[in-house]
């Protein structure tokens, strides 16, 4: 079995992948049947030398590979026809942008197996970046801070060589008594929590964060049953809420008046209730003044997320009363804006490590071999020209149905 890494091709670039050189010797000492094979690639995070010199054989042309491994979206002209790709395809929520990559890949008659949907028997995934967009993240709204202030300076996380030296920069800084909150339970904002312990930061009980004030900086982590209820008064569920999100209302309001920086790690379904509305940032007591949008739902819960910022321009700024984007740090009387959709891409060594080994770990043993949990068949979007059976419902789109997806 031949397995061909592919060079990143989307815009902007993306310098992750997913099987770094330490991976690639696991995954041959553990799979004598596998080879794989480099494609050359002068943005990559490991060099080609760094693959050379650990005895990879490197090629542009991987048209003998059975399995092709990328991150992000292929770009439509390398689709190599009859071959297996795994990649980020952004296709399963029916994005209109990704329509004609779908497209092609079944009319190339390419299986597709999509990271997202890598799950166990428990609907749990089993590879993500999620950990590392709160690890940038938190460290970019701190950036945001200091820029904003004027307080202190921290380098931008693309320029450290890894989160090691992201954290040195770090340490270096203090923080005036600020306000830190935080939206969310899962990898992502575990992640953001990772940063922010960096600065041994004192953490408090939401009813604390909304009703005392502190002489040092302070940050508090909220979860569902902080930030909605049920409109009916019924006792909060978390397992209701997921179910039926518009029995609810968003109680998030009060934490708009006590907040400097406010850095949203929340999953968010389109259906329940938005945390901030373009009237709440008009109200005088509005005090939120850095929002780093990790999540970055773009016209969802937070109405500041105008647009995805890039890892080259990460901040805009949020005119509170206009509603209208502005050039970041100008006016204090703004909300400086962090919304970057690819958070991971600026630590690219210390992500593509970790994703790598989620892979070798929890997936190669069905790729490579037998699949009696169908793991990978569930995951599996495209095969045979068509798509498969978890995946029917996108025969519309597909076939160029408009579909209004958030």
């Amino acid at each position: 079995m031949r397995i061909g890494v592919l060079r990143e091709t989307k815009n902007p670039p993306d310098r992750r992948v997913a099987i770094p050189p330490v991976t690639g010797l696991q995954i041959l000492n553990k799979y004598p049947h596998v080879s794989i094979y480099i494609q050359p690639s002068d943005i990559r995070c490991f060099t080609d030398s760094e693959y050379r010199e650990q005895g990879y054989f490197l090629t542009d042309d991987l048209r003998d590979c059975d399995i092709l491994i990328g991150v992000k979206e292929v770009a439509i002209p390398t689709l190599i026809p009859n071959k297996t790709y795994l990649f980020f395809s952004h296709t399963a929520k029916e994005q209109l942008y990704n329509r004609e990559l779908l497209q092609q890949i079944i009319n190339r008659n390419i299986t597709l197996i999509d990271y997202e949907y890598l799950k166990n028997s428990k609907n749990k995934r089993l590879v993500a970046f999620g950990h590392w967009a709160g690890v940038v993240g938190a460290y970019k709204a701190l950036r945001a801070r200091g820029v904003r202030t004027d307080f202190f300076d921290l380098p931008p996380a693309s320029a450290c060589k890894d989160m090691e030296e992201m954290y040195m920069h770090l340490k270096k800084i203090s923080l005036k008594p600020i306000k830190i909150l935080l939206t969310g339970g899962g990898r992502v904002a575990m992640g953001a929590m990772q940063t922010l312990r960096v600065l041994n930061l004192k953490e408090v009980t939401p009813t604390q964060f909304l009703h005392e004030n502190f002489n040092e900086p302070v940050v508090c982590r909220i979860d569902p049953e902080h930030y909605v209820e049920r409109i009916d008064g019924a006792v909060f569920s978390v397992q209701d809420f997921y179910e039926n999100p518009t029995l609810y209302r968003s109680t998030f309001k009060p934490f708009t008046k006590v907040t400097d920086l406010f850095i949203a790690c929340h999953y968010w379904d389109p259906k329940s209730p938005k945390f901030l509305k373009p009237e709440d940032y008009k109200e005088e007591d509005f005090k939120i003044s850095v929002i780093a949008d990790v999540s970055c739902d773009l016209n969802g819960p937070i109405a500041s997320t105008l647009r995805a910022s890039t890892i080259a321009s990460s901040f805009y700024g949020y005119e509170r009363f206009t509603e209208e984007e502005t050039i970041p740090f100008i006016d204090k009387r703004n909300v400086t804006v962090m919304a970057v959709d690819n958070l991971p891409g600026e630590l690219p060594r210390d992500s593509s490590i970790d994703f790598g080994e989620a892979l070798y770990q929890n997936v190669y043993d069905y790729l490579f071999g037998e699949d009696p949990d169908g793991v990978v068949e569930r995951a599996t979007i495209a095969k045979g020209g068509q798509l498969t059976a978890h995946f029917a419902y996108l025969q519309a789109y597909l076939e160029g149905e408009d579909v209004l997806r958030i």
